[in-house]
């Protein structure tokens, strides 16, 4: 029998600001699960969770990570050993927190520990991107901290940046989640000039933001005209909170992922009270959930 493996993989936000399937955040909110291969007599893939949505992380028959790992494991012809998985999820559901990005890359690592593929870390990233269709998500929670990325065929080109960054994240979800497959189809299928250069120029402002610990360009850098304005209906915090963007302690804010949750990125020296206080009164909404956190490392992959 294979040996267990650890996944510890981070939360992330996509889509970051302008940066459309092409820049993503990695979050210090993380999908950490324990896997061993089942006794033979189980006959059957199960999961034990904990933390956030236990009842439907604990629904193998329903697993992204279990379907996903059976089908990499088809394509190669071999036969997926039954698992058994220990599951502590800290990453909202449905919320634009990545939380498919790492169950699709969590599937991956399975498939390649316990099928002997013997695949790099890149081989194993790249696999994940490609099921999940567009590179930002995977990518950073692959290789965390702010991962710019870019999809040719098959191939998937990366940089990452800020890891060292003191800033702090405050993550605002509403109750109800929305699909990321309804987000989508709130979007155009062409954009004015203007506006895609609008967002090239915000583009490279976020980058540099992070490249050289700029928060002072971050309220211009992360506004954006391509995808947060369609979706604003569907994500009401957005156009609630969007203009606390540049008030004092309040760096920037977008729309995390595909909605509906809200990131702002905040100055750490100010009072986080003040910060959520200030949230709290523009969104004006009582069932709202603030989670504070810091920007995420790499996935931690341990036998």
């Amino acid at each position: 029998m294979s040996k267990p493996l650890h996944l510890r993989l981070p939360a992330t936000s996509a889509n970051l600001g302008p940066g459309f399937d092409a820049l993503g955040l990695a979050m210090a909110l993380y999908l950490e699960i324990e896997a061993t291969e089942a006794a033979p007599e189980t006959g059957k893939d199960t999961i034990t969770a904990t933390g956030r949505n236990p009842e439907l992380t604990a629904d193998a028959e329903r697993s992204l990570i279990f379907t996903t790992y059976r089908e990499v494991l088809a394509a190669q012809g071999i036969a997926a050993p039954k698992l058994h998985l220990k599951l502590k999820n800290g990453i909202p559901l449905g919320m634009g927190c990545g939380s498919s990005a790492a169950a699709l890359l969590a599937g991956v690592h399975l498939a390649n520990h316990f099928g002997d593929l013997n695949w790099t870390p890149h081989q194993v990233m790249t696999e994940a991107c490609l099921r999940e269709g567009h590179p930002d998500n995977v990518a950073a929670c692959a290789l965390g901290g702010m991962t710019a990325s870019s999809q040719q065929g098959s191939e998937i080109l990366t940089a990452t940046l800020g890891l060292a960054l003191p800033w702090r994240l405050l993550l605002a979800l509403p109750s109800a989640s929305l699909a990321t497959e309804k987000a989508r189809a709130l979007l155009p299928d062409t954009y004015s000039r203007s506006d895609a250069v609008a967002n090239i120029q915000r583009s490279s402002l976020l980058v540099a933001a992070f490249a050289l610990n700029r928060p002072d360009l971050l309220n211009t850098a992360m506004q954006d005209r391509i995808h947060q304005p369609y979706r604003s209906e569907a994500c009401p915090l957005l156009p609630r909170l969007a203009h606390l963007g540049g008030v004092p302690g309040v760096y920037g804010v977008a729309l995390s992922g595909a909605g509906p949750s809200v990131l702002l990125i905040v100055d750490p020296a100010c009072p986080l009270e003040s910060i959520e206080s200030a949230v709290r009164s523009a969104a004006n909404d009582p069932s709202m959930e603030l989670l504070v956190t810091v920007i995420a490392g790499p996935a931690e992959v341990t036998v």
